[in-house]
C-alpha cells in the first residue's frame, strides 16, 4: 500500500461544499469511493475512503471537500496505467485540523504527536509516500508567527522525518492561496524558501474560494488534489506498487 499522511489545517482537512456551517453533499466523481482508497480512521483503522475525510479527525467544524481523494484518484490512475494488472492501493492518513498554527505542530505537542503516532501505525501496512501539508492561514494573523514560518516550517519536516526514520521523506506542502493581506505573501515567501531536499511547493493562487474568502471550492479542491498528484508523479513516484 502507499501511504500518504494528509495534513495541516482546514483547507487539507476540507470545506469544499461548506456553506454556513453546513456540507452540501456534493461529492464530484473526481472524489467518488474507490475499493482500491482506504483511509486511516480516527479509531486508527483502515476503511473504505469516503469524503469528507476528515470528519472524525477535525471533528469541532464541518468538513467538506478536501484535496485527498481527487489526488488519490488521479495517482491510483497512473499507477494502473503505468503497471496494467498490478493490485495498487492508496492509503490515506487523514491528520488535519482548522484554526491551527504551525507551533501547535511542533515537537511535543498533540497534533504533532497525534500524527506521527498515526503514520506509525499505517507504516505497518505499506510504506509513506509522502506528507502533504496545506497550512499557514492561521499564521498569516500574527506578524510574529509570520516572521517565525521559515523556520518552523524547516524544523517541522526535519522533526517528522526524524521521527519516523525517514531522513528522506518527500513532502509536498501547499502555499496559501488565501489569508491575511498583510501577511500573506510574506507567509508565501517562506514557504517557497524552504531549503530542504525532497520538498516540493503547489501553489493554487488564483482557485476559486468559497463566499468566506479563506476556503477553496470544491471545484478548487479538485484541482488542487490533481496539481498535488502531478507534483507526487513527477518528483517522487516509481512503478513499483
Amino acid at each position: 500500500m502507499r501511504i500518504f499522511v494528509l495534513s495541516g489545517q482546514s483547507n487539507m482537512a476540507g470545506r469544499g461544499g461548506v456553506h454556513h456551517k453546513h456540507w452540501d453533499g456534493v461529492v464530484p466523481p473526481e472524489c467518488a469511493p474507490d475499493p482500491s482508497i482506504l483511509r486511516l480512521s480516527s479509531a486508527q483503522q483502515w476503511e473504505e475512503a469516503r469524503e469528507p475525510l476528515h470528519a472524525d479527525i477535525d471533528t469541532t467544524k464541518t468538513c467538506g471537500i478536501g484535496p485527498g481523494m481527487a489526488f488519490a484518484r488521479a495517482v491510483l490512475s497512473s499507477l494502473q496505467e503505468d503497471t496494467p494488472g498490478a493490485a495498487a492501493q492508496i492509503g490515506l492518513v487523514p491528520c488535519a485540523v482548522g484554526g491551527t498554527a504551525i507551533r501547535e505542530w511542533s515537537l511535543g505537542k498533540h497534533l504533532y504527536e497525534q500524527m506521527v503516532s498515526r503514520a506509525r501505525v499505517a507504516t505497518l501496512y505499506g510504506e509513506i509516500e509522502a506528507i502533504l501539508w496545506y497550512q499557514g492561514e492561521s499564521d498569516a494573523e500574527s506578524d510574529a508567527d509570520t516572521s517565525a514560518y521559515l523556520e518552523n516550517v524547516e524544523r517541522l519536516i526535519c522533526n517528522v522525518r526524524a521521527d519516523l526514520g525517514m531522513p528522506q521523506l518527500p513532502f509536498i506542502q501547499v502555499a496559501l492561496a488565501s489569508g491575511n493581506k498583510r501577511n500573506i505573501e510574506k507567509v508565501r515567501n517562506a514557504q517557497f524558501s524552504v531549503n530542504l531536499p525532497n520538498v516540493v511547493t503547489v501553489d493554487p493562487m488564483g482557485m476559486a474560494l468559497n463566499e468566506d474568502k479563506l476556503h477553496l471550492t470544491t471545484e478548487s479542491q479538485v484541482k488542487l488534489g490533481k496539481m498535488l498528484a502531478e507534483a507526487y508523479i513527477l518528483n517522487f513516484s516509481t512503478s513499483t506498487c
